[in-house]
């Protein structure tokens, strides 16, 4: 008797559970049909990714140099600098060269798909990261990170762009995405310092792919990338090579690479800099980043504030920073103790985040009033600036250092962001460009909501001429300034 009524109550529990999982399960599927709570969940999911993409660019940080120093017999040491320069720019890179690609095919077949390609990717090279044991191994799995990243963070940040159309909440919304890429980079190396230093090297990475593998699910089980809807309507976006001759997103892209080469450069030269000349030890070179994070976050919540105040200073904010970030370059060399060092890359990240809060939802809006509404592609060339940066930085920053010194690197990194910094006075008359709403208004009852009001809208047209959709080729007006 006990052991049925025992069976019993296991049985009620599990009926419980489950009704209590279907409960949620409504309850999420009733948020997705809310637009206000659908864009909240899929900008937690794209957080999650870009965080996610961001630990595992710096998590080999501390990892790395040690594990191939053990791996290499004496012969090889000698090239063992340049080995790890070139496994750290392989990622960058490769997501390089992917991104004209990817760019394109988020703009043919929406932001979802490719994203849960990109964290498919990650997914399988952080496990290939986690069990390599050869150089050439960890070089492929370095790579493919790379090609995921291409997908994942042009399709995460371009639908964040999508689902926010009214500016200041795009800023917002993309102010809290470059948080969540700030606190991954930053707090990755010593996450896996500590991991691989108690538990080994395969234990940071399994926990980073478990992080994954939740996210892909979230996307398919809460996005539905793969559920029916039409698709032979999409818009056709500006070919990337169109927008990468505009002018103003020209110049955008430009102020990007050239604020974040800083970061990129130092990176991989500071640590070695800080143990000659100040005699470092090892856990304030594993923290040298950490405190940047929170300057970082200040930077982008005081932007988002000044931009929803006034938008129309989007290009002073991201001046200023570029001046902030050349201030703070040239001070480097200047330092003496580690206490002394953080003020400087404080003012560094202080100032990326400036410009990058200020800028990211100015391509946004460029593409709305100059070209399609359509984001892949732009995003893409986001993702190429930093690209350009981080793949230098990892071979270029050791050669200089060895050739001309660590202070002429920093005050060289420093001039150049100071001097470009005037170029963004182009961008300030982007506020006055407006796009004509005339045929969207007639044509969808409710507020846009970015790339797929043109799907609606293309539906109604071709509804109100009396033809199918299907077999018909889209004719999309270009909207212009």
């Amino acid at each position: 008797m006990d052991g049925e009524g025992g069976s019993s109550g296991l049985a009620k529990s599990a009926a419980v559970k489950l009704s209590e999982m279907g409960k949620r399960t409504k309850q999420l599927g009733t948020a997705m049909r809310d637009p206000h709570q659908q864009r909240r969940i899929i900008l937690v999911i794209v957080c999650v990714a870009l965080l996610l993409d961001n630990m595992l660019y710096m998590v080999i940080v501390p990892i790395i140099p040690d594990y191939l120093a053990d791996l290499e017999n004496e012969h090889n040491k000698n090239n063992l600098d340049l080995q790890i320069g070139v496994l750290f720019a392989s990622k960058a890179i490769l997501q390089l060269l992917v991104n004209p690609l990817s760019g394109t095919f988020i703009d043919r077949v929406g932001y979802d798909i490719p994203l849960l390609i990109g964290l498919t990717v990650m997914f399988i090279s952080t496990c290939i990261f986690a069990f390599g044991e050869n150089y050439a191994t960890l070089f492929a799995a370095r790579s493919l990170q790379g090609l995921g990243s291409a997908f994942a963070d042009t399709s995460g940040i371009a639908m964040i762009a999508d689902k926010y159309t009214e500016e200041a909440e795009r800023s917002t919304a993309l102010g809290i995405a470059l948080a969540f890429i700030s606190f991954g980079s930053l707090v990755a190396p010593p996450f896996g310092g500590v991991l691989y230093e108690f538990a080994g090297k395969r234990v940071p990475f399994l926990v980073l792919a478990s992080i994954c593998l939740a996210d892909g699910v979230l996307v398919l089980t809460v996005i539905k990338p793969f559920s029916n809807r039409t698709r032979e309507n999409m818009p056709v976006g500006t070919p990337i090579y169109k927008l990468m001759v505009d002018p103003y997103i020209a110049v955008v892209a430009g102020a990007l690479t050239v604020a974040n080469i800083p970061l990129a450069f130092l990176e991989p030269t500071i640590a070695n800099w800080m143990e000659t000349t100040m005699h470092s030890t090892q856990w304030e070179m594993g923290l040298t980043w950490l405190p940047a994070f929170f300057p970082h976050v200040l930077g982008v919540y005081i932007t988002v504030k000044l931009a929803a105040k006034n938008p129309h200073l989007q290009w002073f904010y991201g001046a200023l920073g570029m001046v902030i970030i050349g201030a703070s370059s040239c001070t480097v060399p200047a330092c003496k103790t580690f206490g002394q060092l953080i003020a400087p890359l404080c003012g560094i990240c202080f100032g990326i985040a400036l410009v990058d809060t200020a800028l990211l939802p100015t391509l946004a809006f460029l593409v709305d009033v100059r070209h399609v509404s359509v984001y892949g592609s732009v995003y893409a060339i986001a993702d190429i600036s930093y690209s350009v940066a981080y793949a230098m930085g990892p071979i270029v920053a050791g050669q200089i250092v060895h050739t001309l010194g660590f202070v002429q690197l920093n005050l060289g990194m420093g001039l150049v962001n100071v001097l470009y910094a005037p170029a963004l006075l182009l961008l300030r008359t982007v506020s006055q460009m407006k796009p004509s709403f005339s045929e969207r208004d007639n044509l969808l009852d409710e507020a846009p909501q970015g790339l797929y009001d043109t799907i609606k809208m293309e539906e109604r047209r071709v509804k109100k001429k009396g033809y199918s959709s299907a077999g018909n080729c889209l004719v999309y007006v270009r909207v212009s300034a």
